[in-house]
């Protein structure tokens, strides 16, 4: 099995070389790569791609202008090698070295989809808005698809790579959290839900999501529910779930 780590990038010159390091450090169950899509950045990320050149693990690809996270994960997805994928940003909200947890029940055979889901506490929330933004947006997919998720806009999200390319995911921006997961759903596919941990980023420090990205989602999961995307598959659950 060959995991392809795709990390979307986008104004992160404070941590990219940290992100980088400590993704390619961690020692995997399976064999990885590490593709990453520059989003058009402009404070000096792109002049540190050159330090990465020299690892074959590494691939960068640099967009001419920002299109948004989802766009830049769409041209990751379509560039990895791996049989799975799984989205890891460079802001160091999330840690590198949990992504083996996220591996084991897929290699023991117990899930196909596998998500990182957060626990919010006072050294990890944003702030109460934001929580509570996340929580009513994962309710709001629980309540159209009848369903039972913890975190719908967690990114470490780990699937099958043909499985990403065929759900067809269309967001540019943010919105492909909530895409990603309305078309898992609706194909009857539920993710297996593994505890990470988290450290989200204050506004001063470049956390970029903002209200108008909560709207949007609850848009795109009723778009989803009630239009004719993601009906394409459903998947057999792996036994005893």
């Amino acid at each position: 099995m060959k995991l392809s780590i795709l990390m979307p990038v986008y104004n992160e010159a404070a941590t990219l070389r940290a992100a980088v390091k400590r993704v390619l450090d961690v020692d995997y169950p399976a064999e990885v790569e590490l593709v990453i899509v520059d989003d058009g950045s402009t404070d000096g990320t792109r002049e540190l791609y050159a330090g990465f050149t020299g690892d074959p693990r590494v691939r960068v690809d640099l967009a001419p202008a920002n299109q948004g996270k989802g766009a830049a994960v769409r041209r990751a997805a379509q560039l990895a090698t791996g049989d799975y994928l799984i989205i890891c940003d460079a802001d160091l909200e999330y840690a590198p070295e949990e992504i083996p947890s996220l591996l084991t029940p897929i290699l023991d055979g117990e899930a196909e989809v596998v998500y990182g889901t957060r626990s919010f506490g006072s050294h990890t929330a944003y702030s109460f808005w934001y929580v509570l933004g996340n929580k009513g947006v994962t309710m709001a997919a629980n309540i159209l698809f009848d369903s039972w998720i913890s975190d719908l806009e967690t990114c470490f999200k780990l699937l099958p790579a043909q499985l990403y390319r065929d759900l067809d995911v269309r967001s540019a921006g943010f919105g492909m959290e909530a895409e990603i997961t309305a078309k898992l759903l609706r194909r009857g596919i539920r993710p297996y839900e593994v505890p990470i941990s988290y450290r989200a980023r204050r506004r001063e420090e470049g956390k970029k999501l903002t209200w108008r990205d909560g709207v949007e989602a609850l848009w795109i999961l009723g778009r989803i529910r009630f239009g004719r995307d993601g009906v394409s598959r459903r998947v057999r659950r792996p036994p005893g779930r």
